[in-house]
């Protein structure tokens, strides 16, 4: 049962992942298209820094995570060319902002994941370590 798009809250009018049909060959090698792009620990930077500020210009946004803003520039564009990011002209700045949902609440549940895993690996947590 699709569920109505909340933009504030959700990403997503599809029913859940359990309910869907198991992928097909084409549908999981997009996937993996999409997690190749977002696998790059520069992207995933630029990513949260754009999240946070909701949009910055390349200049701002490469003095932000510490880079020359022809590298930021050459990331953000394998980031548009997804649709994950959109781009405004002011002058001769380039602002970039986030536009697809699934990516904040995606960031959001991978730092979710990364951060149970390694509580689950602290040996005070773990139940077999003393």
């Amino acid at each position: 049962m699709k569920t109505p798009r909340n933009k504030k809250d959700e990403c997503c009018t599809q029913p859940d992942l359990k309910a869907r049909p198991l992928l097909s060959p084409i549908q999981a090698g997009g996937l993996a298209a999409v997690f190749k792009v977002l696998a790059n620990d520069t992207r995933l930077r630029l990513l949260h820094a754009l999240i946070r500020a909701e949009e910055l210009c390349v200049t701002d946004l490469a003095a932000s995570v510490g880079m020359k803003p022809q590298a930021v520039s050459n990331q953000l564009q394998r980031l548009s060319d997804l649709g994950i990011l959109a781009s405004r002209r002011d002058g001769i700045s380039i602002y970039y902002r986030v536009v697809d949902l699934c990516v904040r609440s995606l960031m959001d549940q991978g730092l979710c994941l990364m951060e149970e895993v390694g509580d689950r690996n602290r040996p005070e947590t773990r139940p077999d370590c003393k």
